[in-house]
């Protein structure tokens, strides 16, 4: 299921969202620059779970290099396809997100679920030696919220049906709770894979969680727009 727009116009111009999109895609040109020199890079600002619990047995691992990649790492990506992916998402669902909460609190509001969808990983995944990159956590924040806000919002999506891909309306509750679904499952069956590696599917569970919450503490505090 491949979302394709929505049909929820937001009444602001998303600039935030665009800024971010522009960041995530100077970075990762950035990356291609590196040649040979990525894979350090990656792994000194991309999130290690290793070292947050075993940083005193890594001659290399320090205050910086640990704890800073919390943030840069929402920045980075592995590939031209990771990269689309995530940046589609947020292009179709952080509109209305940021035009709900306003500039500036979107940005509060996507910092802290990327953030915190990298604690979860990092809690889920200890042992891990692999570097955590990519703005997943955080965009799922952004769908958790659009599935709280918006659930009867409809959305295109293109769907195989009896081998057939076709283009669908769905409701966005169906569309966004068919996405966390499968990042649940997927995360309950790698907890067995204590190495870590591959998809980073409890990043995606915590922001979307994280999202929901934050979301829901906007609106009771009447910091959101209505």
């Amino acid at each position: 299921m491949i979302p394709i727009r929505d049909r929820n116009p937001s009444g602001t111009f998303p600039l935030v969202t665009v800024i971010i999109i522009l960041i995530n895609v100077l970075v990762f040109l950035f990356e291609l620059s590196l040649g040979k020199n990525l894979t350090y890079f990656l792994f000194y600002y991309g999130v290690v779970p290793i070292k947050v619990f075993q940083s005193a047995d890594i001659p290399e691992a320090t205050t910086t290099n640990t704890y800073f990649p919390f943030l840069s790492y929402m920045f980075l990506h592995g590939g031209f396809v990771h990269l689309l992916g995530n940046m589609w998402y947020l292009w179709i669902f952080g509109d209305n997100i940021e035009d709900m909460l306003g500039r500036f609190r979107f940005v509060v509001f996507y910092l802290i679920c990327g953030i915190g969808s990298a604690v979860v990983h990092v809690f889920f995944n200890s042992r891990s030696g692999v570097p955590c990159i990519g703005a997943s956590g955080a965009v799922a924040g952004v769908l958790g919220a659009y599935m709280i806000c918006y659930p009867r919002a409809r959305v295109l999506v293109l769907l195989p049906l009896l081998f057939i891909w076709q283009f669908i309306e769905l409701p966005a509750f169906i569309v966004l709770g068919f996405w966390f679904l499968i990042q649940f499952f997927n995360g309950t069956a790698a907890i067995a894979n204590t190495q870590g590696g591959g998809v980073a599917w409890w990043a995606h569970i915590g922001g979307f969680v994280l999202g929901i919450i934050l979301v829901k503490l906007f609106s009771l505090t009447h910091y959101y727009r209505r």
